[in-house]
Parts: C-alpha cells; sequence; structure tokens
C-alpha cells in the first residue's frame, strides 16, 4: 500500500526544513494558492482541504508571521524553486578571498610603489587585501613608526574602506582593506 502523500516525511536539497500538510500545527493560517492569489485567514482544517481539493501540499512558508502562512503548491515543484532562486542569488556574489599583502618596516621607496600596485590590482578585483607588517629584532620598539607606515600605505590606497582597523597581533601590525562601495 502505497502512503499517502500528507503523511509523507519529505527530504529536500535546500538545508531549510518546511512543514508540510499534516505536521502543520497552527489552528490559523493566512492561506495562498497555486496561483499566487490571497484566499485569506482560515483554519488550518479548512486550509487542508483547498489542498487536496486541488491534489496539492500545504507547505508552511512563514512560521514566525503572526498568524503564519502557508502556500498550497506541489512540493517537489516549491523545492525546485528555491533551489534555483539561491542559485541565482548565489551566482552575483563573489567568493570571500582575502589577498595578503607582507610589509616591512624599513622598504624601499620602489617595493612600497610595486606593492601598492599589487594592492589596487587586488581591489579592483573585488577581493579584500590583508596587509601585514611584520617586526623583527631590534624593530619591535619602533612600534608607533610601524603604526605610521601601515597607516601611510593605507592613505596612499586612495578610497578604501577599512574591514578592519590597523592593530598589532604579537610582533606584526594587521589590517584588512577593501574597495569602497
Amino acid at each position: 500500500m502505497r502512503q499517502s502523500r500528507y503523511f509523507s516525511n519529505r527530504i529536500n536539497k535546500t538545508g531549510k526544513n518546511y512543514i508540510t500538510n499534516l505536521r502543520i500545527t497552527a489552528e490559523q493560517l493566512r492561506v495562498i494558492d497555486h496561483e499566487g492569489k490571497l484566499i485569506g485567514v482560515i483554519s488550518r482544517s479548512e486550509a487542508m482541504r483547498h489542498a487536496q481539493d486541488a491534489d496539492l501540499d500545504l507547505i508552511l512558508i512563514a512560521p514566525n508571521a503572526k498568524p503564519p502562512v502557508a502556500k498550497i503548491t506541489d512540493y517537489k515543484k516549491f523545492l525546485y524553486e528555491e533551489e534555483k532562486k539561491n542559485k541565482e542569488a548565489r551566482k552575483g556574489t563573489k567568493k570571500g578571498i582575502v589577498k595578503e599583502i607582507k610589509l616591512s618596516l624599513f622598504i624601499g621607496p620602489a617595493d612600497k610603489e610595486r606593492l601598492s600596485k599589487k594592492t589596487q590590482q587586488f581591489l579592483d578585483d573585488g577581493h579584500q587585501v590583508r596587509l601585514n607588517l611584520g617586526l623583527r629584532g631590534r624593530e619591535i620598539g619602533k612600534r608607533t613608526m610601524a603604526m605610521d607606515m601601515i597607516k601611510a600605505f593605507i592613505a596612499d590606497l586612495g578610497e578604501v574602506n577599512l574591514a578592519k582597523e590597523p592593530r598589532f597581533e604579537g610582533k606584526v601590525v594587521r589590517s584588512v582593506v577593501s574597495r569602497k562601495k
């Protein structure tokens, strides 16, 4: 005997668990039909009757709303559309890649210019850039000089957002910058 669709466990690929059909516990629901029209606030049993008449599922899509919102639609089609929306949303976003530039306290002007150009290139590509200025040996006594140097390097970059203000983490001054939007 085939199990009824109204009692079956639903497993989805979206990672979000939707409560369906007879598992819905709310007494009153704001129901949207399969055509996208608002039916109104009705009881759970009446909503189930509407779903059964259309041979579709009742899916709770906004459980925290007052009253909770449910939609009458085919569950597999609903999951497919949700997955499609998620893929479309992810297309436009860049990966969270953070590029790293290592500086030293006594750096020559040519090297500083080269690293500045490389940092600008990373920023133009849409990446965040982590700036590290490491102190070695007796350089540790020149903390204020190191802080001034990294601030000057950031100022030379022009219009940038400071995702992380320059600060000491052990023997290294770290800062993260990104392109201003």
